[in-house]
């Protein structure tokens, strides 16, 4: 496997940009160029942020080999590679480690809510013929099948490559258990709310979408985490908190593309059906989060 000691830190979910329908990959490749310069350790790419489920085979691989050119070895590459299809993940994983990612994120089959052994037996046959590390997306909030520690710890036991979890769901207690049973588990915080409390108790960075907006503080709390300097990191954790919470005003990542094009990241905001723009009632709302965090000055500034 690739060396996993940078498989840490900021790894933000890009969003999708779309102009008149049609994926927009020269604007993808300014926001990876936007997260480079901006602090970010790592990129994700088709993640939830990303509305893959709108998007066909061909535009996620695409969005791939876009990744890969344009971060050019300079932050790591996580693909997202999972669907409801054994068949189609089996695709886009084989695509994401042909275009050399560092890894890969599978999402859980979701709508088919398997039995455990399934989903074991799935991850299986999806990894083994691939030397690249791997980690499951848990956000069973999408998906409606839950992991179970016997599940991570059996994966552990049987996948060599298994190395890590994305947690999207609101459960420390789930964490705790995981790394108590396996302490080298990478584990990347999935719900901004608990970006701070996660990596307190050892997850080892987070993917989070607020990271499209402002990915600086988010490597700063990274940073402030592995020096243990625990005041800073909670200082950081408040001054997110109306931001991280705007997020999830409407389902992601409805806000995050609109504050988005309100601080000129992206010309169009556009989503494909059934996903839509914000109302102008959310607009509104998300104005005012805007100004109250400061970062339509930190935009100007730019």
């Amino acid at each position: 496997m690739k060396d996993l000691a940078h498989l840490k830190g900021s790894v933000p979910p890009l969003i999708t940009p779309f102009r008149d329908g049609e994926v927009d990959y020269g604007t993808y490749a300014r926001l990876v160029d936007f997260q480079v310069l901006n602090g970010s350790h790592g990129i994700l790419v088709n993640g939830t942020t990303a509305e893959p489920s709108t998007l066909t085979t061909a535009e996620r691989n695409r969005l791939v080999d876009v990744a890969v050119e344009s971060a050019a070895g300079r932050v790591r590459v996580v693909a997202a590679t999972g669907s409801q299809s054994l068949a189609e993940s089996e695709e886009l994983t084989a695509h994401a480690v042909r275009a050399g990612v560092d890894a890969l994120l599978i999402v859980t089959p979701y709508y088919i809510r398997p039995p455990q052994r399934g989903l074991i037996e799935y991850y299986l046959a999806l990894t083994e013929r691939h030397d690249i590390p791997w980690m499951i997306y848990h956000i069973p909030g999408r998906t409606a099948v839950q992991v179970t520690l016997e599940t991570v710890v059996e994966l552990a036991r049987r996948s060599p490559t298994f190395v890590g979890m994305k947690q999207a769901f609101n459960d420390l207690g789930f964490v705790s258990e995981c790394l108590h049973a396996l302490p080298e588990l990478r584990i990347f915080v999935g719900l901004e709310e608990l970006s701070f409390p996660m990596m307190a108790v050892g997850a080892v960075g987070l993917m989070n979408a607020v990271g499209n907006l402002h990915p600086r503080i988010l490597a700063q709390m990274c940073d402030a985490v592995w020096s243990d300097d625990m005041l800073l990191g909670r200082t950081l954790h408040q001054r997110l908190l109306e931001l991280n919470k705007a997020v999830f005003f409407e389902t992601n990542p409805i806000p995050i593309k609109y504050m988005m094009k309100r601080l000129g990241l992206i010309e169009r905001n556009e989503h494909r059906l059934p996903m839509v723009p914000a109302t102008p009632e959310l607009e509104a709302r998300l104005d005012g989060v805007l100004e109250r965090c400061g970062l339509f000055d930190l935009h100007a500034a730019r």
